[in-house]
């Protein structure tokens, strides 16, 4: 549902909030549609004397009666007068004669939106009449609410700032149970669902004419639990939520307290049992636990298999198979480093530019300890997805390793990581990494002999299914790229 306040702000002498309520209302007016059984249309008057149509909204509890969407169309001519008295008199106003289209027959009611005295909009009502028959008590009981909210609107009383405007899971609706009380909290009628959400709690044979602050007092079992906003809650003394859990149902209630010019004369609680919301709510809590438990572990696994290779290494009297563990231990605690990462974190995403910080000065003091090789890091990785994470950062600890220990070979130079991320003009996102030394450059001899460039060749184009290419660096050097394909274009 869209509401056009932000173009009529040029012409209407808004006050402070007015543009706020506005919104406010149109948030929550499903509501009122749905305790109407009817189409509700938000009318704006114009600076030449007509309306425009801000906003629009369907019942959920009946047929529409408007098929077409006509939000920023002008009002029609026959419906104009009506909003011209409801606006001019400041009070519910409803046709005098049947409204008849060529599919039904239509009452019409205009209801003006006063605040601070001033007429903002009109609402008009839309409710289908074609199906006549004796209405049930309890569409009786839901268009008395749905007219004591709308006359409430009159007087500015509805919608009300205190509202919960939040988009909390799980918020009742009228047709998910609805109950209401009068003064004093006594119930005066509760609908079929309404009854049955409190059965759920514990045995509870009706509730029409019992306190529901007692009703629901005597459900609870644990009552230290109890959220302290369930008395003005269940008394309909404050428009705000809460929850209430006993005997592994939940219950989630909201109240709207009904007033006239004077006194508050009952309220309206809606009721619905959100039992399992919550518990899908609470699998994946325990989900995202788990999974975070686990990344912990591996990482834990990870490093004991590093310190093992590490105390393997210092026993091996060939240089060779000493530089082999060495090596391997490496691969191992970069693979621990991302593990580590995901153990913190809630996503499964990692923030690879403070991973790849550590790791890649790491990465060029382990395998320079005799020498002084500085590092230089440009550009944004951003956040990578964990199968990205972990084959990436073991090619560029590779490429860097390999770039001290060959391209600088006993002598003092510089490594750069550099990294661009950008969409191409198919939309796709792409990741450009260069790592690059002023070492002695390219030998002639065949590159991809090495064990840790054939790993990276393998990881570059079958884990990360990207390009690699190796070229002499201007300067002196040599240079890396890598091209990753983060995500492809939409269909």
């Amino acid at each position: 549902m869209a509401i056009f306040t932000d173009p009529i702000k040029d012409y209407a002498e808004f006050g402070p909030g007015d543009a706020e309520w506005l919104h406010l209302l149109v948030g929550d007016w499903q509501l009122i549609a749905d305790l109407a059984f009817a189409d509700l249309a938000l009318w704006f008057p114009t600076p030449d004397g007509s309306y425009i149509a801000l906003a629009h909204v369907r019942p959920s509890t009946t047929h529409t009666v408007f098929h077409t969407d006509f939000v920023g169309e002008r009002i029609r001519a026959d419906l104009k007068p009506l909003v011209d008295l409801a606006r001019q008199t400041q009070t519910i106003e409803r046709s005098r004669e049947t409204n008849w289209t060529t599919e039904m027959a239509m009452r019409v009611e205009a209801v003006p939106m006063v605040r601070n005295g001033r007429t903002l909009a009109v609402i008009t009502s839309h409710m289908d009449l074609s199906s006549s028959r004796m209405p049930s008590r309890l569409e009786l009981t839901y268009r008395q609410c749905a007219y004591d909210l709308l006359h409430m609107g009159t007087l500015g009383l509805w919608p009300d700032f205190a509202s919960p405007t939040g988009s909390r899971r799980g918020a009742p609706r009228v047709g998910d149970g609805l109950i209401r009380l009068d003064a004093e909290g006594i119930v005066q009628y509760a609908s079929p669902n309404g009854v049955s959400a409190f059965r759920r709690l514990g045995d509870v044979e009706s509730l029409e004419g019992r306190s529901l602050a007692e009703v629901t007092t005597g459900l609870l079992r644990d009552r230290r639990m109890v959220d302290e906003t369930l008395p003005l809650v269940v008394t309909g003394r404050m428009p705000w939520r809460t929850e209430i859990e006993s005997r592994g149902v939940s219950l989630s209630l909201r109240a709207i307290p009904l007033r006239n010019e004077t006194e508050r004369f009952g309220a309206l609680v809606l009721c619905r049992d959100v039992s399992e919301l919550r518990r899908r709510e609470m699998e994946l809590v325990s989900k995202d636990a788990t999974i975070r438990e686990i990344h912990h572990r591996v990482k834990n696994n990870l490093q004991t298999v590093a310190a093992l290779l590490r105390m393997q290494s210092r026993r091996m009297v060939s240089e060779e198979a000493k530089q082999g563990l060495e090596q391997a231990m490496r691969r191992v605690a970069t693979i621990a480093l991302v593990h580590e990462t995901l153990s913190q974190g809630l996503a499964q995403n990692v923030d690879f530019d403070e991973l790849i910080s550590r790791q890649f000065r790491l990465s060029a003091e382990v395998a320079s300890p005799s020498r002084k090789v500085r590092t230089e890091r440009s550009g944004e990785f951003g956040e990578l997805p964990s199968e990205f994470a972990t084959p990436l950062a073991l090619v560029i600890n590779e490429l860097v390793t390999n770039a001290v220990e060959h391209g600088l070979h006993d002598r003092k130079g510089t490594v750069w990581l550099t990294a661009n991320r950008k969409r191409r003009d198919d939309k796709a996102e792409i990741l450009n990494v260069c790592v690059a030394d002023d070492g002695v450059g390219l030998p002639e001899e065949n590159r991809s002999e090495g064990l840790g460039l054939q790993i990276v060749r393998t990881l570059v184009t079958s884990e990360l299914g990207g390009r690699i290419d190796w070229k002499p660096r201007e300067g002196g050097g040599t240079r890396v790229d890598i091209s990753l394909v983060l995500d492809h274009p939409p269909a």
